[in-house]
């Protein structure tokens, strides 16, 4: 039913502003300024899933937590929950703020916010090797401090950018609500799902229980639009379009790709672990898995890189 389907991955990082703007104010601007390109598809004929990341949001919420039990002996919020919370904030805004602007051209404003979690196995290596940032940057001089503070922190410099928190980042193997996604498609909704990579839970005896971790986003998303049948993954990032030697005099923009050029381009490390490389990662196995094409850019062209001529296209 409908028309095709495209998955949209908005990432956190590419919600804030900029380091002095980032207040909630400020990240429901960005957001505005993203759907602009994103409601482009939908009036394109493009049935959406809109996933978004949420590394600095869950850093925010984790550290007020942190503070009020510093201060006021309140209670701490566990990591998965924090993650749940990220899912209401961010896709209230999504969905207000793509439905605002539907509405303004005159099309319906059918968007739904689906609160999801995300099946991992108990037995990931992620919970004994994290590696997913999460929260603010911080300087090298602030460490010694802040792990006074925090212990049990683990801190790594995340490309250039300063020293983030990593936390335990499980493969997502299955969707529970997926069904429930397909019923809103094709019931003519855009959705609002997958925020955060998906609250991540085991099954156990037939029930299910959250753990405290952050799914990628980038990954969880391919695998959602292999699902779903999707024909563009729509991967939107703080940079206009991939780079290969990023930040480097001989750097070089990539337009048009094949999987097979990205593989090496991969194999040969020109992707940062903590940023780039999970979103080439996730690409691929959308391809592999029957997907059409992959786009990556920023918010502000996410319609005119799907048209073509703007941001990294890889294909099969």
């Amino acid at each position: 039913m409908g028309g095709p389907i495209a998955v949209v991955a908005v990432g956190g990082n590419s919600l804030l502003k900029s380091k002095e703007l980032k207040t909630v104010e400020h990240q429901y601007q960005a957001v505005c300024e993203s759907m602009v390109s994103v409601a482009d598809l939908a009036e394109r004929g493009f049935r959406l899933v809109v996933t978004h990341g949420n590394g600095p949001q869950v850093g925010f919420i984790f550290r007020r937590s942190e503070i009020a039990r510093a201060v006021a002996g309140m209670h701490m919020v566990p990591l998965v929950s924090c993650v749940a919370d990220t899912q209401g904030a961010l896709g209230y805004h999504i969905q207000q703020a793509l439905g605002n602007e539907l509405a303004r051209r005159g099309l319906p404003r059918s968007v739904v916010s689906l609160v999801t979690q995300v099946l991992v196995d108990r037995d990931d290596p992620a919970f004994v090797n994290p590696d997913k940032p999460i929260g603010d940057f911080y300087e090298a001089d602030q460490l010694p401090e802040l792990l006074a503070k925090q212990p049990d922190w683990v801190m790594v410099e995340d490309s250039g950018r300063g020293y983030r928190r990593v936390v335990p980042s499980p493969r997502p193997i299955a969707f529970p609500e997926l069904a429930s996604v397909r019923t809103l498609l094709d019931a003519g909704y855009h959705v609002v799902a997958m925020g955060g990579g998906g609250i991540p839970v085991f099954e156990s005896e037939g029930r299910l229980q959250g753990v405290d971790a952050v799914v990628d986003k980038d990954m969880a998303s391919a695998m959602l639009a292999a699902e779903l049948g999707a024909r563009i993954l729509m991967i939107s990032t703080a940079v206009s379009e991939v780079r290969l030697n990023f930040g480097k005099p001989d750097e070089i923009r990539l337009g048009t790709v094949t999987a097979a050029e990205m593989r090496r381009h991969l194999a040969a490390g020109h992707f940062a672990r903590g940023s780039m490389m999970p979103k080439i990662e996730a690409a691929l196995l959308f391809l592999d898995r029957g997907g059409e094409r992959v786009v990556i850019t920023d918010p502000a062209h996410v319609a005119q890189a799907v048209a073509g001529g703007v941001g990294t296209e890889i294909v099969p």
